[in-house]
């Protein structure tokens, strides 16, 4: 295979054969409006209001139609506002076809109440030049905490009172936190919509998110390229393995073809929304020769673990000490079983770094106590890989895009 640009969503294998006359899908989201299979994160394009300007008008000729923001994304929200103002004047009917998702940061306990929460609501609203934003999700409800905040504490009143004044369409969320946190909001009936993380390497929330579009919400897949392994740059083990498809383009596929609503992409530059462009109405069942890829791709994982792969049954848990193994050893199946070892060193070299998005105890601190060990099926060294882990993983941290 050729190798891969640097672009977050730069393609390898040759277009998939769509059809020039096929228009770019629209699936449902939530009680909003429809959206394109695809979604821009605008947290990328930051340099100039001109970059926004033409990622976004990139965008709109790849068929995507949801474009994602946050406050946390710097000038984002503002750079985005230039953008939809000139493009109401340019060309009303393509402005009316989008579909605007902000963020808003959580409280805990007490938290953010009810007045400084319209007030940053308004503000985004006035960013964007909108008086009306059709999403709000709640921008990482990730604690217990956070839940309380958003179901039964001053986020329930701000969240309710946004949609009575009609501030926004639909509010949802997006989480970073455990899965029963996250079945508890989707019971909760609160949201329109949730974005999970998704991933070909991590398809532990796809449940959830069966779960979620069964009950008639939207579902977002949080950045499946770079969240999912950086695979706009994947290793020559996982192009080999994914061959004819790229990796990126086999990733997206197996999410689309299970029903996820939208996938989004941070785009930086134009060129980095061509895979997006081709795969606008890939909206169907996988294909026989996909199947295989993706039998080929944990054959060839499993056999360079050996009888070292973890399975992440999660059996092993509680850890006495909170080791959260079955994430740890995520990463070494990464690094070990798809040559991601990159993208494993970064994540792990975050652990204790990211506040509540993102562990806080790294494999150093297992004590070696075996509690796990009588848990696991497959009867692994746990301890042992644990270290094994650590050695292959620790290094010096690189710095977050935000935080």
């Amino acid at each position: 295979m050729a190798p891969m640009s640097s672009g977050p969503d730069s393609p390898a294998s040759p277009p998939l054969n769509l059809g020039p006359a096929q228009a770019p899908v629209r699936r449902s989201f939530g009680l909003g409006r429809p959206v394109s299979l695809f979604t821009l994160g605008t947290m990328r394009a930051l340099e100039t209001p001109a970059a926004m300007a033409a990622v976004v008008e990139a965008a709109l000729a790849s068929g995507i139609n949801h474009l994602e923001t946050a406050p946390a994304y710097g000038p984002a929200e503002t750079f985005l506002g230039g953008v939809l103002g000139q493009l109401a004047e340019r060309d009303p009917a393509g402005r009316r076809e989008l579909v605007i998702t902000s963020k808003l940061l959580p409280g805990s306990g007490e938290g953010l109440g009810l007045v400084e929460g319209l007030q940053q609501v308004r503000a985004i609203l006035g960013r964007l030049g909108l008086s009306r934003l059709d999403n709000l999700a709640v921008h990482g409800l990730n604690t217990p905490e956070h839940l309380h905040w958003a179901l039964r504490g001053a986020g329930a009143d701000l969240l309710q009172a946004v949609l009575a004044e009609g501030l926004v369409d639909q509010v949802g969320f997006s989480s970073h936190g455990s899965n029963a946190l996250i079945e508890a909001a989707l019971a909760s009936g609160r949201f329109g919509f949730c974005s999970l993380h998704l991933h070909l390497f991590d398809p532990e929330r796809l449940p959830l998110a069966r779960q979620a579009l069964a009950a008639g919400m939207g579902v977002m897949a949080i950045s499946p390229a770079d969240k999912g392994g950086r695979l706009q740059a994947p290793s020559a083990e996982l192009e080999a393995d994914c061959t004819p498809f790229a990796p990126l383009e086999l990733a997206y596929r197996f999410l689309l073809s299970e029903g996820i609503s939208t996938l989004t992409l941070g785009a930086a530059r134009p060129e980095d929304l061509a895979l997006a462009a081709r795969l606008a109405a890939a909206d169907g069942p996988r294909s026989a020769a996909e199947n295989t890829a993706l039998d080929h791709l944990a054959a060839a994982a499993a056999e360079r673990l050996g009888g070292d792969r973890c399975g992440q049954c999660r059996a092993c848990l509680p850890c006495p000490v909170e080791v959260p193994i079955p994430a740890l050893l995520r990463l070494r199946n990464l690094a070990v079983g798809h040559g991601l070892v990159g993208f494993a060193q970064e994540r792990y070299n975050l652990i204790g770094r990211a506040g509540h998005w993102w562990e806080q105890r790294d494999a150093s601190a297992c004590e070696r106590c075996g509690a796990c060990l009588p848990r696991c099926p497959h009867d692994l060294a746990i301890p042992d890989l644990l270290a094994d882990t650590h050695r292959r993983l620790a290094a010096a941290p690189r710095r977050r895009l935000w935080g």
